[in-house]
């Protein structure tokens, strides 16, 4: 009996060394698949790098991914938009060509296009297309007068979209609209701007004032010449001097007499 104990014991311990071999490599099969097989999101795309070099077929995703350790891949992973914007809001200072300080406030609405190129071209290209957008709006606004920037702002915006979507090409980013939101002029300078909006205006409103004075000498003038080419004319005229005059229902009414009438009292 003894003897067939032992060789039942030998007969378990190999068959427990076969079948611990293979399940240790299972195990460490798995253990590597683990740490090789990532989930993309359906907002974001992998890249995987092989040897240095980005895999053929672009970017992956949305779904699993799977990168083999022996080769030494690596995956970045890129937000890509599916539908909403990406924005940020720049704020500074700027010289105009006029050589006024303004504040200006803009926001630049952008997108991922190309996963690949955003990650290959560029380091961050965030970073990159804010930088851009901000030394952009500087020098498109140095070009302006005071003035132009604020009436202009609305191709100056065009004009800035379509310079940073033709720079970001490179970089897989698509620029889709450029807003100004503000435009604050300093305080000292709001106050001589309003100054000499009112000047203007008092200056415009004494012009024409003067305008009505010389046309209306003018309207006089020439019916002083008729009148003095009918003498009957003056007479209805005075006629309706007095008309008028009556019809203010007034208690005192003053009759102007012609001077030959007074003239003839005097002779009597």
């Amino acid at each position: 009996y003894k003897v067939i104990l032992q060789s039942l014991l030998e007969i378990i311990n190999n068959w427990k060394i076969v079948l611990i071999i293979p399940l240790s490599h299972i195990i460490n099969l798995c253990h590597i698949f683990s740490h090789q097989i990532g989930i993309v999101k359906e907002y974001e795309r992998a890249i995987i790098f092989r040897l240095g070099r980005i895999l053929r077929g672009g970017a992956k995703g949305p779904g699993f991914m799977q990168c083999c350790g022996c080769y030494g891949d690596y995956a970045i992973f890129m937000e890509v938009d599916l539908g909403d914007w990406l924005y940020f809001c720049l704020h500074f200072f700027v010289l105009t060509k006029d050589s006024v300080t303004v504040s200006v406030d803009g926001v630049v609405y952008y997108r991922v296009q190309n996963a690949t190129l955003a990650v290959a071209n560029i380091t961050n290209a965030d970073a990159a297309t804010r930088l851009l957008a901000q030394t952009t709006l500087r020098n498109v606004l140095g070009t302006k007068n005071l003035a132009e920037i604020l009436s202009d702002r609305e191709e100056i915006a065009h004009s800035m979209q379509s310079t940073l979507d033709d720079a970001t090409d490179d970089w897989g980013i698509k620029v889709e609209r450029v807003e100004i939101k503000d435009v604050k002029l300093p305080l000292q300078l709001q106050r001589a701007m309003a100054a000499e909006a009112e000047a203007t205006r008092e200056a415009r409103a004494k012009v024409i004032a003067a305008e009505g004075e010389m046309n209306a000498s003018r309207a006089l003038k020439e019916a002083s010449l008729v009148i003095a080419e009918s003498p009957s004319a003056l007479q209805l005229r005075y006629l309706q001097t007095l008309n008028t005059i009556a019809a203010e229902k007034n208690s005192t009414i003053i009759f102007p007499l012609p001077i030959d009438m007074m003239q003839s009292f005097v002779k009597h």
